[in-house]
């Protein structure tokens, strides 16, 4: 798993979306293989972007909890 720079700053990751779940929670596989509980950032819930499953999306990982992150964009 990758650890936060020093800044304290996490490197964004990139996944691919495996499921949707309840509560805008989405099951995310990491490239490197890892799967992870993710929810959309602010500016992507407010934007109400839209994420369906096969989507690839850049995932900033939680430093309190590896399992888990934010999907902070949805990629072309």
């Amino acid at each position: 798993m990758p650890h936060a720079s020093p800044s304290g700053v996490a490197e964004p990751l990139i996944g691919r979306v495996i499921e949707p779940l309840p509560d805008s929670l989405y099951r995310v596989e990491l490239d490197d293989g890892h799967r992870v509980l993710c929810h959309p950032a602010g500016k992507a819930r407010l934007q109400a972007v839209r994420i369906l499953p096969g989507d690839r999306v850049q995932v900033e990982l939680s430093a309190a909890d590896p399992g888990r992150g934010r999907i902070l964009q949805r990629l072309a």
